[in-house]
């Protein structure tokens, strides 16, 4: 439960202090209840919940509350009452508790953990009252509570008398919960609570736009600029001139460069001009308002003489079109839809300009936000007073480097804090929230100046947009598999269902065809996984990966499902759809992490694969045209020597059989593009299915040997000399003379 600070505050009476101590006793109470009636994911979640009585009071605004109270975010005086108001909802909450344990008993684990939670108290009532030492078995002392820097002493007050209260108290009768407050996010919930700022965060911007999850924004607005303004000392003309230069005046008339005027120039009537002004009250940017739906389609094409075609398209800029430059678009939109900062704007003083400041520059044109230090030393001011800890994104700017977020881990360990989460602006393609709300607005025919002068995030995101378009609107193109091709196929019986799996290779190895039979299942049903087979073949072939297959089809649930029988490593499977992929994912993909067991991990002496791992890979490429990549998996090795003193390539597939490629110089290349190269020579040679199945690696190792065939006679006789091995049987050597 989170607790809307700025409720208790209004001008005329200040910070309500008593109301704000009673609300923290309702809600202590009101969540001690709530333990048991909540339920838990797991037994031993519930259990610990009982035996602690674990709770979560909380609170939300402090940035709105300090905006109103004329104090900035970052500065000595924010800190103070940020602090004073965690050791007040804490230690109210902690004596409340203790009452609590007097009538109903202290909780569970108090009792074997009594020492330890009152000398816990003990510090937070040192950090209440200040003192820079003395803390009892703490390595890292708190940042204490300042007194002097608080602009009401009565908080401070209140503060230490909450803690004396928790203490006296819980040393008597012990506490009814181990754990009374956190800091949550209150991120959506904020909204609902009628807060500017979730948590202990400043605000994200004085406007911002919320990306919805059904598609579109809403636009946020500050509501608290007002409140400050007048705490400040401004009067009721000078806020209305510094709002509308913030959020617009919502029309076009008397705005620069476009307005009334130069629109009848352009032939826009007044029943148009009325439609227009309309659609400007509620609009992001004013080139939102001209389109065909505000204008009328009939005015847009025989008035002002554009083409159906022109719009139809979603990138045709109106205003443009119509002769306005981009100077005259901008000083209007401003004028209209607001700077979205404070930042420049008229009869605002610059010794104010710190209180409006926000976790990230404001609109266009705002060049001012809150350092990643501040917010760390925020949370280090609340911290000494939260028995959780604090839920608090760090904001840093999109150009933030890796030793700016090396150093704010530095400066979280030096102050105490529990738990640091950062983001960078930008850094994600979508995020919830944003300071502008036309990110991508950088038209093809802007100069590169105009887009180095761009903020950051908005360069990312127009460059990984114009990667993006250039890459999706390639035309697809089927790419036929040839009519000889080779492949696998796989029997395996899921929940008692026989599943047959057949695939088909492109000559590099890629999949490029699946066939699917069920033994002995209708023809209904035969006929719709054949079906589907088909349609994901063609998927295949028009380019769609295979790990996007995978990710769909995995863990889908439905009869026939249960115990796979008949594959090495597949075990279990949630339905035949998910057997399939996972077959797949890992013949082809190399997915181990959707395997139940690796037959190669069976063996007692396996070790991992260290630097080496992959070094077949070249090999892969000379023999995919003869071998069935999904049939070997990972099974291939390359053998340094051979009869002819090239290589030779072992592939052993999944059911035991091994294809034996040596090969001479050139031969690679050469077998690579289906001939063979003249003077060079590519033997293939396929052993019986049992020539070097793991019974034969294991009776040799028993034997004392390494169970590794000779690369001269093919002999499972090789012992260790020195870092090298060494044949029993022909004497011949791995290297080593």
């Amino acid at each position: 439960a989170s607790i809307n600070l700025l409720t208790f505050w209004n001008r005329s009476d200040g910070f309500a202090i008593d109301d704000f101590e009673h609300a923290v006793r309702l809600w202590t109470i009101a969540l001690e209840i709530s333990v048991m009636m909540a339920q838990f994911p797991s037994k031993e979640i519930a259990q610990l919940s009982y035996e602690y009585r674990t709770l979560g009071l909380g609170y939300a605004n402090i940035g709105g509350l300090l905006m109103a109270l004329g104090h900035g975010y970052d500065s000595d005086e924010g800190r103070a009452i940020c602090g004073a108001l965690s050791a007040i909802m804490t230690g109210v909450s902690y004596a409340t508790s203790a009452e609590m344990a007097a009538e109903l008993g202290a909780f569970p684990g108090f009792k074997r953990n009594r020492d330890a939670m009152l000398r816990v108290m003990r510090n937070h009532r040192r950090a209440a009252y200040g003192d820079k030492s003395g803390y009892e078995d703490l390595a890292t002392p708190p940042v204490a509570l300042e007194q002097a820097h608080c602009p009401n002493p009565a908080l401070i007050e209140a503060a230490r008398r909450a803690w004396d209260s928790a203490l006296a108290r819980g040393e008597k009768f012990g506490y009814r919960n181990a754990q009374a407050t956190v800091v949550a996010p209150t991120g959506t919930i904020g909204l609902v609570m009628d807060c500017d700022t979730t948590g202990i965060e400043p605000d994200f911007a004085l406007v911002k736009f919320k990306k919805l999850a059904g598609g579109g924004y809403f636009k946020i607005i500050n509501r608290t600029v007002p409140v400050a303004l007048e705490t400040l000392g401004y009067g009721p003309a000078e806020i209305e001139t510094i709002i509308r230069y913030a959020v617009g005046h919502a029309t076009l008339k008397g705005a620069p460069g476009i307005n009334s005027d130069t629109l009848k120039r352009k032939g826009f009537s007044e029943a148009v001009l009325q439609a227009l002004e309309d659609a400007l009250r509620n609009t992001f940017d004013i080139k939102f308002a001209f389109n065909k739906w505000t204008l009328g389609a009939e005015f847009c094409t025989k008035v002002l003489g554009f083409t159906d075609a022109e719009l139809d398209d979603v990138s045709f800029d109106m205003l443009t079109a119509l002769g306005f430059s981009k100077k005259e678009i901008e000083a209007a939109n401003t004028y209209c839809c607001g700077a979205m900062t404070l930042e420049g704007a008229p009869g605002l003083r610059d010794e104010h300009l710190h209180v409006f400041d926000c976790a990230n520059p404001c609109g266009r044109v705002g060049k001012r936000f809150l350092s990643y230090e501040s917010h760390l030393r925020m949370m280090a001011a609340a911290q000494p007073f939260i028995s959780g800890a604090i839920s608090k994104t760090i904001n840093m700017p999109a150009g933030a480097t890796v030793h700016d977020c090396r150093r704010a881990y530095d400066i979280a360990w030096e102050l105490g804090l529990k738990a640091v989460a950062l983001y960078r602006d930008g850094s994600k393609l979508s995020q919830p929230l944003a300071a502008v709300f036309d990110l991508d607005a950088i038209d093809a025919e802007e100069t590169a100046e105009d887009l180095a002068a761009a903020s950051p995030p908005a360069q990312a995101t127009e460059i990984s947009t114009r990667i993006i378009e250039r890459i999706i609107e390639r035309r697809a193109e089927r790419d036929r598999l040839p009519s000889r091709r080779k492949g696998y196929a796989q029997k395996a019986n899921v929940g008692g269902h026989k599943v047959y799996l057949h695939t088909g290779e492109y000559e590099d190895g890629r999949l490029g065809e699946i066939f699917i039979d069920m033994h002995k299942e209708g023809a209904a049903f035969r006929s719709l996984m054949n079906n589907f087979a088909i349609a994901i073949s063609i998927g295949l072939q028009y380019g769609v990966p295979l790990e996007e297959f995978v990710d769909a089809y995995t863990f889908t649930r439905f009869e026939p499902a249960g115990m796979v029988e008949g594959n090495k490593a597949i075990k279990m499977a949630t339905s035949v759809l998910d057997y399939i992929f996972r077959e797949l994912a890992i013949s082809y993909l190399g997915r181990t992490d959707l395997a139940h067991a690796d037959p190669d991990d069976a063996t007692p002496t396996v070790l991992g694969g260290g630097a080496e791992t992959g070094a077949a890979t070249g090999a892969m490429g000379g023999v995919a045209p003869v071998v069935s990549r999904g049939y070997v998996r990972k099974n291939l090795y390359l053998l340094q020597g051979g009869a002819e003193g090239g290589a030779v390539v072992a592939a052993a597939g999944a059911a035991g059989a091994v294809a034996a490629v040596a090969m001479a110089e050139g031969s690679v290349s050469a077998l690579a593009r289906g001939g063979i190269a003249e003077g060079g020579t590519v033997g293939v040679a396929f052993a019986s299915a049992g020539s070097l199945t793991q019974e034969r690696v294991a009776a040799a190792r028993l034997r004392g040997y390494e169970g590794d065939p000779c690369g001269e006679c093919g002999n499972f006789t090789l012992v260790r000399n020195g870092t090298c091995m060494k044949c029993d049987t022909c004497g011949a050597t791995s290297g080593c003379s």
